[in-house]
């Protein structure tokens, strides 16, 4: 199954900060879903001034209990830089 997740961020002055300091943790767990081959595609939302406030990311699990089970695990969540997250099961153009 393919989804999308969009979450964003907490909107507190020290919430860039967070995404900062968590930022290479999340990338390592990014490649490793690559590797895996279920990161499809995704990067930061940005705002008018190009400052990073969000995510979007689709992947590809077997359901979306195992997705939800992978996000508790993402250091955007445990470092308090993901305030919400929208979850939707998509259906997205093959790449190949």
């Amino acid at each position: 199954m393919q989804f999308v997740v969009t979450a964003m961020d907490y909107t507190d002055e020290d919430a860039l900060n967070r995404r900062m300091e968590n930022r290479e943790a999340h990338l390592d767990g990014a490649r490793q879903l690559i590797a895996e081959g279920r990161f499809l595609s995704g990067g930061a939302i940005l705002d008018a001034q190009e400052k990073m406030i969000g995510s979007t990311l689709h992947l590809e699990f077997p359901d979306r209990e195992s997705l939800e089970a992978h996000l508790e695990k993402d250091p955007y969540i445990s470092g308090k830089v993901w305030e919400t997250i929208e979850i939707r099961e998509a259906r997205l153009v093959p790449l190949k």
